[in-house]
Protein backbone atom coordinates (compact mmCIF):
# COMPACT_ATOMS: atom_id res chain seq x y z
CA UNK A 1 0.00 0.00 0.00
CA UNK A 2 1.35 3.54 -0.92
CA UNK A 3 -1.17 5.90 0.71
CA UNK A 4 -4.53 6.49 0.65
CA UNK A 5 -7.62 8.63 -0.97
CA UNK A 6 -10.52 9.43 1.32
CA UNK A 7 -10.20 6.00 3.20
CA UNK A 8 -9.33 3.63 0.24
CA UNK A 9 -6.27 2.62 -0.29
CA UNK A 10 -4.00 2.70 -3.39
CA UNK A 11 -1.50 -0.40 -3.62
CA UNK A 12 1.59 -0.92 -5.50
CA UNK A 13 1.55 -3.35 -8.82
CA UNK A 14 3.10 -6.67 -7.30
CA UNK A 15 5.51 -8.77 -8.71
CA UNK A 16 4.97 -12.13 -7.41
CA UNK A 17 7.26 -14.17 -10.19
CA UNK A 18 6.17 -16.59 -12.83
CA UNK A 19 5.20 -19.18 -10.61
CA UNK A 20 1.96 -16.79 -9.90
CA UNK A 21 0.72 -16.93 -12.91
CA UNK A 22 1.23 -20.30 -13.91
CA UNK A 23 -1.00 -21.04 -10.35
CA UNK A 24 -3.79 -18.50 -11.68
CA UNK A 25 -3.66 -20.32 -15.05
CA UNK A 26 -4.59 -23.42 -13.19
CA UNK A 27 -7.21 -22.06 -10.95
CA UNK A 28 -9.13 -20.85 -14.11
CA UNK A 29 -8.84 -24.06 -15.65
CA UNK A 30 -9.92 -25.84 -12.42
CA UNK A 31 -12.92 -23.52 -12.10
CA UNK A 32 -14.18 -24.48 -15.38
CA UNK A 33 -13.54 -28.07 -14.66
CA UNK A 34 -15.76 -27.60 -11.05
CA UNK A 35 -18.21 -26.88 -12.48
CA UNK A 36 -18.12 -29.08 -15.82
CA UNK A 37 -16.24 -32.52 -14.86
CA UNK A 38 -18.42 -35.59 -13.87
CA UNK A 39 -16.30 -38.24 -12.80
CA UNK A 40 -17.40 -41.25 -9.87
CA UNK A 41 -17.39 -40.54 -6.61
CA UNK A 42 -13.90 -41.84 -5.88
CA UNK A 43 -12.51 -39.29 -8.46
CA UNK A 44 -14.28 -36.69 -6.19
CA UNK A 45 -12.71 -37.77 -3.27
CA UNK A 46 -9.54 -38.08 -4.65
CA UNK A 47 -9.53 -34.13 -5.95
CA UNK A 48 -11.24 -33.03 -2.68
CA UNK A 49 -8.39 -34.60 -1.11
CA UNK A 50 -5.96 -32.65 -3.18
CA UNK A 51 -7.62 -29.02 -2.63
CA UNK A 52 -7.61 -29.89 0.85
CA UNK A 53 -3.39 -30.47 0.81
CA UNK A 54 -3.47 -26.92 -1.40
CA UNK A 55 -5.49 -24.78 1.32
CA UNK A 56 -3.28 -26.65 4.04
CA UNK A 57 0.02 -25.43 1.78
CA UNK A 58 -1.34 -21.74 1.09
CA UNK A 59 -3.18 -21.78 4.36
CA UNK A 60 0.00 -19.83 6.21
CA UNK A 61 0.62 -17.62 3.89
CA UNK A 62 -2.90 -15.87 4.35
CA UNK A 63 -2.19 -11.97 3.78
CA UNK A 64 -4.47 -8.71 4.31
CA UNK A 65 -5.60 -7.02 1.50
CA UNK A 66 -3.33 -5.38 -0.69
CA UNK A 67 -0.01 -7.65 0.69
CA UNK A 68 -1.00 -10.51 -1.71
CA UNK A 69 -0.72 -10.28 -5.36
CA UNK A 70 -4.32 -11.14 -6.44
CA UNK A 71 -5.23 -7.86 -8.50
CA UNK A 72 -2.51 -6.35 -8.27
CA UNK A 73 -0.51 -7.74 -11.40
CA UNK A 74 -1.71 -5.58 -14.33
CA UNK A 75 0.99 -7.74 -16.98
CA UNK A 76 -1.83 -10.84 -15.80
CA UNK A 77 -5.23 -11.88 -17.32
CA UNK A 78 -7.77 -9.89 -14.93
CA UNK A 79 -4.97 -8.37 -13.31
CA UNK A 80 -3.90 -11.87 -11.61
CA UNK A 81 -7.87 -11.75 -9.68
CA UNK A 82 -9.73 -15.25 -9.89
CA UNK A 83 -12.39 -12.87 -9.33
CA UNK A 84 -12.57 -10.91 -12.66
CA UNK A 85 -12.92 -12.88 -15.96
CA UNK A 86 -9.69 -12.90 -17.66
CA UNK A 87 -9.06 -9.29 -19.79
CA UNK A 88 -6.51 -7.58 -21.17
CA UNK A 89 -6.19 -3.85 -21.17
CA UNK A 90 -5.75 -2.08 -24.76
CA UNK A 91 -6.59 1.03 -24.67
CA UNK A 92 -6.29 3.28 -21.01
CA UNK A 93 -6.39 7.19 -21.60
CA UNK A 94 -8.32 10.18 -20.59
CA UNK A 95 -10.65 9.34 -23.78
CA UNK A 96 -11.75 6.02 -22.64
CA UNK A 97 -10.72 2.45 -22.26
CA UNK A 98 -10.88 -0.68 -24.24
CA UNK A 99 -10.75 -4.53 -22.93
CA UNK A 100 -10.00 -7.86 -24.29
CA UNK A 101 -12.06 -10.47 -22.12
CA UNK A 102 -13.27 -13.58 -22.80
CA UNK A 103 -15.67 -15.89 -20.35
CA UNK A 104 -15.56 -19.47 -20.26
CA UNK A 105 -17.45 -22.79 -18.77
CA UNK A 106 -16.95 -21.16 -15.41
CA UNK A 107 -19.17 -18.27 -16.11
CA UNK A 108 -22.32 -20.05 -17.50
CA UNK A 109 -25.87 -19.32 -16.41
CA UNK A 110 -27.48 -21.74 -18.70
CA UNK A 111 -27.61 -22.90 -22.25
CA UNK A 112 -23.61 -22.01 -22.53
CA UNK A 113 -24.44 -18.32 -22.29
CA UNK A 114 -22.63 -16.33 -19.98
CA UNK A 115 -24.25 -15.71 -16.61
CA UNK A 116 -26.40 -11.96 -16.80
CA UNK A 117 -24.82 -11.30 -12.85
CA UNK A 118 -21.21 -11.69 -14.46
CA UNK A 119 -21.52 -8.77 -16.55
CA UNK A 120 -22.30 -6.37 -13.71
CA UNK A 121 -18.83 -7.18 -12.48
CA UNK A 122 -16.86 -6.77 -15.99
CA UNK A 123 -18.79 -3.51 -16.29
CA UNK A 124 -17.89 -2.41 -12.61
CA UNK A 125 -14.19 -3.38 -12.97
CA UNK A 126 -14.47 -1.19 -16.66
CA UNK A 127 -16.42 1.74 -14.79
CA UNK A 128 -12.77 1.77 -11.69
CA UNK A 129 -10.39 2.34 -15.19
CA UNK A 130 -12.80 4.52 -16.61
CA UNK A 131 -11.94 6.69 -13.10
CA UNK A 132 -8.95 5.92 -12.99
CA UNK A 133 -8.22 6.75 -16.82
CA UNK A 134 -9.96 10.26 -16.96
CA UNK A 135 -8.50 10.98 -14.33
CA UNK A 136 -10.80 11.46 -11.63
CA UNK A 137 -10.60 11.35 -8.17
CA UNK A 138 -10.97 7.65 -6.46
CA UNK A 139 -14.80 7.01 -6.63
CA UNK A 140 -17.11 4.27 -5.40
CA UNK A 141 -20.16 2.81 -7.41
CA UNK A 142 -23.34 4.80 -7.08
CA UNK A 143 -25.20 2.84 -9.64
CA UNK A 144 -24.75 0.58 -12.17
CA UNK A 145 -27.53 -0.14 -14.70
CA UNK A 146 -27.28 -2.94 -17.38
CA UNK A 147 -28.80 -3.47 -20.48
CA UNK A 148 -28.37 -6.96 -22.51
CA UNK A 149 -28.55 -6.92 -25.97
CA UNK A 150 -27.65 -10.28 -27.00
CA UNK A 151 -26.56 -13.67 -25.30
CA UNK A 152 -23.38 -13.52 -24.83
CA UNK A 153 -20.80 -16.22 -26.01
CA UNK A 154 -17.97 -18.33 -24.10
CA UNK A 155 -14.76 -18.91 -25.14
CA UNK A 156 -14.90 -16.04 -27.66
CA UNK A 157 -12.64 -12.81 -27.01
CA UNK A 158 -14.99 -10.26 -26.56
CA UNK A 159 -14.63 -6.16 -26.27
CA UNK A 160 -15.32 -4.03 -23.57
CA UNK A 161 -15.55 -0.37 -24.30
CA UNK A 162 -15.68 2.85 -21.63
CA UNK A 163 -16.11 6.18 -21.36
CA UNK A 164 -16.94 9.16 -18.94
CA UNK A 165 -20.02 10.42 -20.19
CA UNK A 166 -20.73 13.78 -18.01
CA UNK A 167 -19.05 14.87 -14.46
CA UNK A 168 -20.80 16.86 -11.60
CA UNK A 169 -18.70 17.78 -8.84
CA UNK A 170 -18.26 14.63 -7.13
CA UNK A 171 -20.34 12.54 -9.60
CA UNK A 172 -19.08 11.20 -13.19
CA UNK A 173 -21.03 9.49 -14.88
CA UNK A 174 -20.10 6.72 -17.06
CA UNK A 175 -20.95 4.51 -19.76
CA UNK A 176 -19.96 1.21 -21.45
CA UNK A 177 -20.10 -1.53 -24.11
CA UNK A 178 -19.64 -5.04 -24.82
CA UNK A 179 -19.62 -6.15 -28.29
CA UNK A 180 -18.24 -9.40 -30.03
CA UNK A 181 -15.64 -9.98 -32.97
CA UNK A 182 -18.28 -8.83 -35.72
CA UNK A 183 -19.20 -5.70 -33.99
CA UNK A 184 -22.67 -7.32 -32.78
CA UNK A 185 -23.53 -5.33 -29.26
CA UNK A 186 -24.35 -7.55 -26.67
CA UNK A 187 -24.99 -5.93 -23.90
CA UNK A 188 -24.71 -2.34 -22.38
CA UNK A 189 -24.46 0.01 -19.35
CA UNK A 190 -24.59 3.15 -17.63
CA UNK A 191 -23.80 4.13 -13.87
CA UNK A 192 -22.80 6.59 -11.74
CA UNK A 193 -19.23 6.86 -9.66
CA UNK A 194 -19.01 9.19 -6.57
CA UNK A 195 -15.76 10.65 -5.54
CA UNK A 196 -14.87 9.68 -2.31
CA UNK A 197 -14.72 12.15 0.84
CA UNK A 198 -11.44 12.31 3.28
CA UNK A 199 -11.85 9.00 5.64
CA UNK A 200 -14.36 7.49 3.59
CA UNK A 201 -14.31 4.06 3.06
Amino acid sequence: MIGAVGGFPIFEAAQPGPGFGRFLEGMRRLQDLAVSANPDSDTWDDAADRVEELVKLLGPFQAPEGVGPANRVPALPGAGSLLMPPWFVDKFDADGVELRVTFSRYHVGGNYAVHGGVLPLLFDSVFGMVIHAAPRPVSRTAYLHVDYRKVTPIDTSLIAKGRVKEVEGRKTFVAAELFDPEGNLLAEANGLMVSLLPGQP
